[in-house]
């Protein structure tokens, strides 16, 4: 069925009859001009409604959109508040590192330090024993091929002395003399 434009129905003419237009066909168009109008209500109210639902749609959408927004807003300000927090968590672990590894470096040195200083003591130990049993060897060296030069008596006599008059070596490090 065609539909009825409003330029159709200006122009529409009826053909005269007995007593004016023909009855039949003027209920027909009328008819055909009712149901035009039902269609094209029906149609506007589809459109109506779809517009209706579209725009509630862009509206959902646009909620959507700026709930979106705010969530990657928030997700890039904590992102970067996680990231300066590691970097400030990052600066305080070097700086603990770095006063950890200066504490064992004065450490060590001071441990250096002692063990050089027990050393010269070692060292300084060792050369006096060896003095001391040099003076000692001697003493008895002299006194068993049993001199009788009194000079030579009594040097050994006063190395003898020295010997006896130095304080014991307390240190109960064993030493060997080659």
């Amino acid at each position: 069925m065609e539909k009825i434009t409003p330029v159709d129905i200006q122009h529409k003419t009826f053909k005269k009859a007995l007593q004016g237009y023909d009855r039949a066909e003027v209920d027909q168009f009328l008819d055909d001009v009712i149901e035009t109008l039902e269609d094209d209500a029906q149609h506007r109210a589809a459109l109506d409604a779809e517009i209706s639902d579209l725009k509630e749609r862009i509206s959902h959408f646009k909620a959507m959109e700026e709930s979106l927004h705010n969530t990657l807003v928030l997700a890039q300000r904590t992102a970067d508040e996680v990231k300066a927090s590691a970097h400030k968590e990052a600066d305080l672990i070097r700086e603990q590192a770095r006063l950890t590894a200066d504490r064992e470096i004065v450490s060590y040195n001071d441990a250096i330090g002692d063990v050089r200083r027990e050393h010269q003591r070692a060292v300084e130990a060792c050369e006096k024993a060896k003095s001391e049993l040099r003076n000692l060897l001697t003493t008895h060296l002299a006194l068993l091929e049993g001199t009788h030069n009194p000079l030579q008596q009594a040097q050994l006599a006063a190395q003898s002395a020295s010997a006896a008059e130095a304080p014991p070596n307390t240190d109960t490090t064993r030493i060997e003399v080659h």
